[in-house]
């Protein structure tokens, strides 16, 4: 037996907005934004610690955040001690949401009403 037929195929004639940003869908990415979209900022090494991460891996992933303008790094010294941080940006937190806002449509694809 086959499934019903959903969306465009189905005569609805829309299709959804789908095409995720890959920049945000890649897992390890996906986890730093989405573990900075409830702080205000995080430290390198919580962020290392939450997400399971190397900090080469943690380190290649953040810098392309950084260029895509999802976050922000700031660096400075506590003590003597080297000190790296993340934050959202505007940017960042508008991508989290509509990537979330995304897969909430395509979720909601195989739902009927009625």
């Amino acid at each position: 037996m086959t499934e019903p037929a959903v969306g465009a195929a189905a005569g609805t004639g829309a299709r959804p907005d789908l095409d995720v940003d890959r920049l945000v869908h890649e897992p390890a990415r996906l986890g730093i934004l989405t573990v900075l979209s409830s702080v205000r900022s995080a430290e390198f090494l919580f962020l290392q610690s939450a997400l399971g991460l190397s900090k080469g891996n943690l380190s290649s992933h953040l810098s392309r955040l950084e260029a895509g303008g999802l976050v922000e790094i700031s660096k400075k010294f506590v003590g003597k001690k080297p000190q790296t941080s993340a934050a959202l940006t505007p940017a960042g937190a508008e991508a989290v949401a509509r990537y979330w806002a995304q897969l909430d449509r395509l979720r909601g694809l195989g739902r009927q009403d009625g």
